[in-house]
C-alpha cells in the first residue's frame, strides 16, 4: 500500500511538472481536448510534414553512421522503459565502445512516469553513472555530436518548445537533440507524446525514424555493430 501511494504521489508530481512545462492547467489536459487540430495544434507541423516528409532508416543504416562516429549520444524515454530495452541499450554501449566511439545518455528530468526513472531504469542496467548526463550538462554537446539515437522519446526532444511560439510546448526545456549531425528515432508509430502535440522534428533533413520495438532495435544495433 505505502508503495502505491508513493509511485502514485510520484506520478502526480509528474504530471504537475509536465503541464507546468507545456503552460497548461491539469485540468485543460485530462478534460480540455488538448492538441486536438479543432484548437489548431500542431498545424505547422501538419504543414511541414506535407512539404517534406518523414524519413525513415533502417537498423543497418543507422549502425554504419554510428560505427564510424566519434561521439554518439543516447536519448532514453518511456518507450525504452515500456519495451525494457535498457539491457540492450547497455550493449549497445559496450558494441560502439570497443569500436572506439565515446557514448554518452543524455536525461531529461521529466523522462518516463515519474522522475528519476531513466537513471533507475540505466542503473538496473549497469550503465556506469559517469556515462549519464542531465539535460544542461549535455545540451552543449548537441552540435559536436555525431549521432544521436532517440529510444521512445518524444515530448522532451520537441524543438517546437524552442522555436515555436504557436505551441503549447513552448517555453518547455528539452534535449536540444536537433542540433546533431545525425538523429535516428526508434518509434513504434508516428503517435505522439504525452502532449498530443507532433514533432517537427521528425521532418527534419538530419533525422530519421526507425520503426520497431526498442528492445529489438538496440538489439539489433548491438549484433550489427559487432559483425567483422
Amino acid at each position: 500500500i505505502i508503495t502505491g501511494a508513493l509511485v502514485g504521489f510520484s506520478g502526480a508530481i509528474l504530471s504537475y511538472i509536465m503541464c507546468r512545462a507545456m503552460n497548461r492547467s491539469i485540468i485543460n489536459v485530462v478534460f480540455g481536448g488538448f492538441g486536438s487540430e479543432a484548437e489548431g495544434v500542431g498545424e505547422s507541423a501538419t504543414a511541414q510534414a506535407a512539404q517534406k516528409g518523414v524519413k525513415t532508416a533502417s537498423v543497418e543504416d543507422a549502425a554504419y553512421l554510428m560505427e564510424n562516429a566519434r561521439k554518439v549520444i543516447i536519448v532514453p524515454g518511456y518507450g525504452m522503459a515500456v519495451a525494457q530495452a535498457q539491457h540492450a541499450l547497455y550493449e549497445l554501449m559496450e558494441a560502439l565502445e570497443e569500436r572506439g566511439v565515446e557514448v554518452k545518455f543524455a536525461i531529461h528530468p521529466v523522462a518516463g512516469r515519474m522522475p528519476g526513472h531513466m537513471n533507475v531504469l540505466l542503473a538496473e542496467a549497469d550503465i556506469p553513472y559517469d556515462r549519464v548526463f542531465e539535460m544542461d550538462e549535455i545540451n552543449p554537446e548537441f552540435p559536436s555530436t555525431d549521432v544521436v539515437l532517440v529510444v521512445g522519446a518524444n515530448d522532451v526532444v520537441n524543438p517546437a518548445a524552442k522555436n515555436d511560439k504557436s505551441s503549447p510546448l513552448y517555453g518547455m526545456p528539452i534535449l536540444e537533440v536537433y542540433r546533431a549531425q545525425h538523429v535516428f528515432v526508434v518509434k513504434r508509430s508516428l503517435r505522439p507524446g504525452y502532449s498530443g502535440v507532433d514533432n517537427p522534428l521528425y521532418y527534419m533533413d538530419n533525422c530519421a525514424l526507425i520503426f520497431g520495438d526498442a528492445k529489438q532495435v538496440c538489439e539489433a544495433l548491438a549484433a550489427a555493430l559487432r559483425v567483422d
